[in-house]
């Protein structure tokens, strides 16, 4: 009888933690020329969804308008027993506009300890040359090596 894999992937609940907590999420566009552009950013989940700031003329937000199909990775730990991922497929929406941008960064400063704004109302010129992209997932995946049998 064959031997059955153990299921390594994290519940819905722990996706959404995992997500909350993690730093540096890996996305990836398509380019012109149809390879994957991967690039890491800082973002924060708002009502359950990916939210990250970028300029509006970078590579990834003009690879997004051209192809709102986006894969967003986030991996933690060192060792193999260690490891959990999380994949999540989707399709891109650039939100343009100046308050929602500035609420966005203002989050992500203080998810990383600093404060970028001091209101979503004190929006600057820098977050008029930013827009948003929110991340409408599709699809996810995730794994858990901690949860993979010890053996004895």
């Amino acid at each position: 009888m064959p031997r059955r894999s153990p299921d390594l992937s994290l519940s819905d609940f722990e996706q959404q933690r995992f997500l909350s907590a993690g730093s540096n999420l890996t996305v990836a566009s398509i380019d012109a020329d149809g390879f994957p552009h991967l690039v890491a950013v800082w973002y924060v989940v708002i009502d359950g969804d990916i939210h990250f700031a970028s300029y509006r003329h970078s590579q990834k937000v003009l690879n997004l308008q051209r192809n709102p199909k986006v894969s967003c990775m986030l991996e933690a730990g060192d060792k193999y027993p260690e490891m959990r991922g999380l994949v999540i497929q989707g399709e891109a929406a650039i939100v343009d506009d100046i308050y929602f941008t500035a609420r966005v960064r203002t989050l992500i400063g203080e998810k990383h300890g600093f404060n970028a704004q001091l209101s979503p109302e004190a929006a600057t010129e820098a977050d008029n040359k930013r827009v948003v992209v929110r991340v409408d997932a599709l699809k996810c995946y995730s794994w858990d090596h901690s949860k993979r049998p010890t053996r004895s």
